[in-house]
């Protein structure tokens, strides 16, 4: 027997050990009166409780010329209100040994706290008043701007950073938010204005706009009672619609090379893929594993590690978005063995649709896929997580019991269906970061 084959029956058994002892989600769903989406689930194993409130604010909602602006609101809330200053807020959560925070990512933005149940009161009022009373004041404005600024210059000596970041420009375009920094850029974020914060805040940040779930030891009455005492004034607004954007597949091979002196090259190989709603994601998620997505497990590992000796890793996924994600590989390599590094992925993508994965690479993936799904609600704040992006993707409260008949209904046939449909050998975007002449690229 193979070492890969050891490591992965290993890893398998750790995970169905694990998911044997794990639970379903038992959740509630409702609707209040000024529009917020409310999801319960009481977990009461511990005295803790976890909010997530996830709001349907991002770079979507934001004009392109001041990209950045759905991310420097939500990172401004931690950063003062009308009642208090930052300091006050860091000191007033320390004392309570309460976490609060909020961050914007590609599709929404989430406002979240964690909590012991004794001190439930005091994190909701915490929670309620950088969410309802941020002071959005000057001086944090430049501090944050400045702070943001440092650390995308800072970002600028990351090789991975550098080659992700023109793999989006060139897949999506500078129009469309995914082909931009969920942070903006320098010249972007010099453009937002005070009144575009305050606006953005005004416009977006509105409880028919919000998803908002509540886990842990608390039940339903005493979270009405909360959210009555707290966001009891919080009003629902008209949204605007979100734009729409058209992204066209390409139709040929782009090489984008950035030369940079390094020891190694930072590849990455791909193409558009499907929306999180696709009814193919399943079988593409089980297909990306037997590629590359399944560490040890993976045709890509095994060839390029293995065999080869080429690479120390090397993996494939394929994003979960709203709008249309991507799929693509990434690695590093040494610059001379850039060129055939790059021939190996291109013909394993050929291989996947040309033929059919054998009934053991299926049955491994399958096995992975439905035995570690449980490791996604392991805790509270998971499952919190969870609940929100469940609604978000219209999946449904029953997803956790659903997923694994998604997954095992995939046959040999599909992945093979999808790989022909999806799969772009012949038509994808290579981004190489290293020494260039000595990749012979």
């Amino acid at each position: 027997m193979s070492r890969r084959r050891i490591v992965f029956i290993l890893l398998l058994s750790f995970v169905l050990f694990f998911s044997s002892n794990t639970f379903a989600v038992e959740a509630k769903r409702t609707v209040l009166p000024n529009g917020l989406i409310l999801l319960q689930s009481r977990q009461s194993y511990l005295p803790v409780v976890h909010v997530v409130l996830l709001i349907k604010a991002s770079a979507f909602d934001e004009p392109p010329d001041k990209a950045g602006l759905a991310n420097l609101t939500s990172s401004l809330l931690m950063e003062g209100t009308t009642h208090r200053t930052s300091d006050q807020i860091s000191e007033e959560i320390e004392f309570i040994g309460a976490e609060l925070g909020a961050s914007t990512s590609r599709d929404y933005t989430v406002v979240s706290l964690s909590v012991l149940k004794k001190h439930l009161n005091k994190g909701f009022e915490l929670f309620s008043d950088i969410l309802l009373n941020p002071a959005f004041s000057e001086e944090e404005i430049i501090r944050k701007k400045d702070l943001i600024k440092g650390s995308l210059k800072q970002a600028e000596d990351d090789p991975s950073f550098v080659a992700a970041r023109a793999f989006r420009k060139a897949i999506y375009g500078e129009e469309h938010p995914y082909g931009r920094l969920v942070s903006g850029s320098a010249e972007t974020i010099d453009r937002i204005t005070r009144d575009d914060i305050v606006d953005f805040y005004k416009t977006f940040y509105r409880p028919n706009n919000a998803i908002l779930a509540v886990v842990g030891d608390i039940t339903m009455d005493e979270t009405r009672a909360l959210l009555k005492q707290f966001l009891g004034n919080w009003k629902s607004k008209d949204i605007p619609s979100r734009r729409s954007y058209t992204v066209r597949r390409q139709k040929e091979i782009k090489i984008i090379k950035i030369d940079r002196d390094l020891t190694q090259a930072n590849i990455m190989l791909g193409h558009l893929s499907v929306k999180r709603s696709d009814p193919d994601y399943y079988k593409l998620q089980v297909m990306n594993y037997i590629l590359g997505g399944g560490g040890f497990a993976s045709r890509l590992m095994t060839k390029i590690r293995d065999d080869m000796g080429l690479a120390y890793d090397v993996h494939s996924f394929i994003t979960s978005n709203l709008d249309i994600g991507f799929f693509r590989v990434g690695v590093q390599t040494k610059n001379p063995s850039a060129k055939e590094v790059i021939r190996v992925i291109v013909d394993e993508m050929k291989r996947m649709q040309e033929q059919s994965v054998t009934e053991q690479e299926l049955k491994d993936a399958k096995a992975y896929l439905t035995g570690s799904f449980p490791r996604r609600i392991d805790s509270m704040a998971k499952i919190a997580n969870f609940l929100v992006l469940t609604e978000l993707y219209g999946l449904g409260l029953d997803y956790d019991r659903k997923y694994p008949e998604y997954i095992n209904s995939v046959t040999r046939e599909d992945i093979k269906q999808v790989a022909r449909k999806y799969l772009q050998p012949q038509a994808y975007t290579l981004v190489v970061v290293g020494k260039i002449k000595e990749t012979g690229l």
